[in-house]
Order: C-alpha cells, then structure tokens, then sequence
C-alpha cells in the first residue's frame, strides 16, 4: 500500500491501548501554548489522480527549452541515457559501504575503474574513490600539502572558483592555515606570476591553482610548477571542467590533482550532485583523503577486488585520519565511469573539440557586437570566456530570456573590478542558431544604449 491511514476506529482503539480517552489527552503534557488547536492551513485532501495532475501543470512552469550560456562550475553537457539506465540497478542503487568485498564485487570493481580512469586522465599516479565535490576536493587536497609538508601557509590564485576559495577558508578557519592570495594578469587572466613568486615563502606548504581557471583561460602549470617546487612547495591543480582534459594537456607536473567530474554524465539538478576526486603521486597517497579500492587475486588465482585504503576516522585512531569525510560519491561515480566509458579516449577528445569550437564560434560572434569587448585575450580558453558589455548585465538578460537565452553570469560579485564583465560558457549542446540569435538580442540594446 502506498498510504496507510488511520480510520477514527483504529485511532480510538490505539488511544485506549495506551490509555488515553482522546488525543488531546494524549499530548496533554505539552503546554497548551506550544499546540495548535485548529487545522493546518493546507488544502484539502486529493486523491491521487488530482496529485499527479497537480505536479504534472507545476512542472510546466518550468523553464524548458532554454538555451544556456552559464558555466562557472556546472556544466551541461550531453547524458547518454544508458547511464541512468545502468546506475537505477538495484545493485548500484541500493549499496551501501563496501566493507565485504566478497558480496560486492560489482561496486568494487566500478570504483576501481573510475580511479583508473580518472589517473589516465589528470596524468597521476593515483586517484582515490572520489570526493564529496570539487570544491570539498580542492580544500582537502591544500590540508594533505600541509600534511606532507609539515609547513603551514597556502598560496591560492584569485582565479581559483571563488566559492572553491569560499569552501577552503572554511576548512582552513580552525586549522591555524593562513591563506595568501595572488591576483591575476589584466591582459592574459592567469595568475601573476611574479606576485606569485613574492608570496611564496619557506612556511608555504601548496599552491592552489586552477585550470581552466574561473575565467576559462588555461594556466602555465610548467611555470607555476617550478616556482612551487623551487621553494619547497606542493602544487596543486584544481579543474573544474573535466572535459577540457580531452584537448588540455595533463597537469603533470602538479604534486596532487583535484578535479571535478560533474560534466562526465551527471546531471544538473539545482545544485547537485556533484562529484570530486584527488588524484597525486605514488609517494604522496597514504596521506590522500577518502579511500581508495586497489585488485587482487583470491586464493583461486582470480582476479578480485577491495577496499584498500580508507585514511578517515571511522577505520584508524582519529589523530592519525586525513579527513573526516566518512563516504565517496560511489554512484555519482559510477555515472562518470559509465560516460568515460561510452565515449572512450577518442569520444572524450572529439568532445572537447566540439566545447572548444562551440565557445570560439561564440566568443567571435558575440564581441563582433558594438559594446561589447572580450577580455583576457592574451592566453588560450577552453570553453568559457569573458565579456564586458557597455550596458549592465541586468538590461539585457530578460531581454535574453524573453527569447528563452540564459545568458553569462555576472563577475561583479566576486571581482567589482571587472564592472560588466560577465562569464559565458558554450558547450556542445549550444547550437549556432542559439549563439546568433544572443548576439542579435544583445545587440539590439547595446545599439541603442
């Protein structure tokens, strides 16, 4: 049964089971001024058939059929439907921690494939089960620095995603971790590197980079990587965008990796799920948050797998835990394998060719308008990009949605120097059509501003 009333028969015969003549009786012990003594303001009862209808006209209220050029973190892409077909399993739904590695071989060996891939991909030696998200993952990989280090300072560009930034100073608030930040280039939007270089000191456990950064140009990691290491540093790269590993090269030669895998297969759902991930060097990963499913061989020769390494609390005495963070995203992970999966090495690069012909299309066709300009010009993007416009942001975005365009995100909040300027993004679900017909709407307004 899917509802289970009470009839007034069965409520009288509870009642004088436990004792009670009524229910006021029975929540006669709460003083009278904390109960309510009339019916809730709600509507009246409906029969299911009246829900359904209910639920089916508010969900078209919702804004379907809009093209969107938001990014900053979450990103649309393309789902192949095999993956929800294959993670709503009863196997992969319903698991739970895998502890007993006999009984849960399928999610062991998903998990396994995952960290293989997600290696493959960053340029690592390791990646563990994966994080709660990026953002999560780039704080805890700042506190493994400190870690292996033993210093206690962190350098961070003010490129990195600035509620990636947000998320940290949390972390850091009660961990004695000071923070310095390091501004970017005007021309190119990469970090400065010689204000890097002056803030980096001998008490400096990591740099904490991004790339693309917020501004969707791609770092020098060479270059921030040699003015880590030369001062006794740890670097650290955080990729919010995952596609772009299809055509950016590998960080290589950052010491711990935190990516976000949100655009392999998982869906945009106000705000979540998401999913993070560290990946680093072999001789870093006993001090890597989460845990980490390695293979075997049983006693039969077969290849098997299990739970390897599980650095928390909930396994060793609680001084000795990396982190806190008591679970991986197991099935929002099995999303991201399965997507990796289905597209291969050469699908994952034909996609990030597409993103990066779409956003070049896009950025081309909208800083052609009068009264707009693009910035940061003088380094490679991947599929996000700036643009600053003579007239506010918040004249011409419900002209945009009046065409049912979600245009850029305002910069304002987190850089007031920028003025205007707003972030775009184009991935390969955004058709030309849409790109041209945002150029004419902002357009429209701008000529006559």
């Amino acid at each position: 049964m899917r509802y289970l009333p009470k009839s007034p028969d069965e409520r009288r015969r509870m009642l004088a089971e436990i004792g009670a003549s009524s229910i006021d009786e029975l929540f006669a012990v709460i003083p009278s001024e904390y109960r309510l003594n009339r019916d809730l303001l709600v509507p009246r009862q409906q029969a299911e058939s009246e829900i359904i209808d209910y639920f089916r006209a508010a969900s078209d209220r919702n804004a379907t059929g809009y093209a969107s050029f938001l990014g900053a973190g979450a990103y649309r892409h393309y789902r192949p439907v095999i993956i929800d077909s294959l993670v709503q399993r009863g196997e992969f739904l319903t698991s739970y921690t895998p502890y007993q590695a006999e009984i849960t071989q399928g999610t062991l060996q998903a998990i396994f494939e995952f960290q293989t891939m997600i290696a493959e991909l960053t340029g690592m030696d390791v990646a563990n089960a994966s994080m709660y998200d990026g953002s999560t993952g780039a704080a805890e990989a700042v506190m493994m620095a400190v870690r292996i280090t033993g210093r206690h300072k962190a350098v961070v560009a003010s490129t990195v995603h600035p509620e990636y930034r947000e998320v940290m100073t949390t972390y850091a608030k009660h961990q004695g971790l000071p923070s310095t930040l390091v501004g970017y280039d005007q021309e190119t939007g990469r970090i400065d590197l010689s204000a890097l270089d002056a803030a980096v000191s001998a008490d400096t456990a990591a740099i904490l980079v991004q790339s693309p950064n917020f501004f969707g140009v791609i770092e020098d990691i060479p270059a921030i990587a040699q003015i880590a290491h030369a001062k006794g540093a740890l670097l650290i790269v955080s990729i919010a965008e995952a596609v772009s590993l299809g055509v950016v090269r590998a960080p290589v030669e950052a010491d711990i990796v935190s990516m976000e895998a949100q655009s392999f297969g998982v869906a945009l759902s106000y705000g979540g799920p998401f999913c993070g991930v560290i990946a680093t060097k072999e001789t870093y990963v006993r001090q890597m948050p989460g845990r980490l499913v390695g293979q075997t061989t049983d006693g039969s020769g077969n290849r098997g797998f299990v739970l390897t390494l599980a650095t928390r609390e909930q396994h060793i005495r609680r001084e000795k835990a990396t982190s806190n963070i008591c679970t991986n995203q197991a099935l929002v992970a099995l999303m991201a394998t399965i997507f990796l999966t289905i597209y291969g090495k050469e699908g994952i690069r034909e996609l990030a060719e597409q993103n990066l012909a779409k956003a070049d299309y896009a950025a081309r066709t909208l800083s052609a308008q009068p009264g707009v300009k693009r910035l940061f010009t003088g380094a490679p993007h991947f599929h996000e990009f700036v643009l600053d416009t003579s007239e506010p942001q918040e004249l011409w975005t419900p002209r945009l949605l009046d065409e049912k365009i979600v245009g850029g995100i305002a910069l304002k909040r987190w850089y007031p120097e920028l003025g205007n300027a707003t972030l775009w993004c184009a991935t390969e679900v955004i058709r030309r059509e849409q790109i041209d017909k945002a150029a004419k709407v902002l357009a429209a307004g701008l000529v006559e501003a």
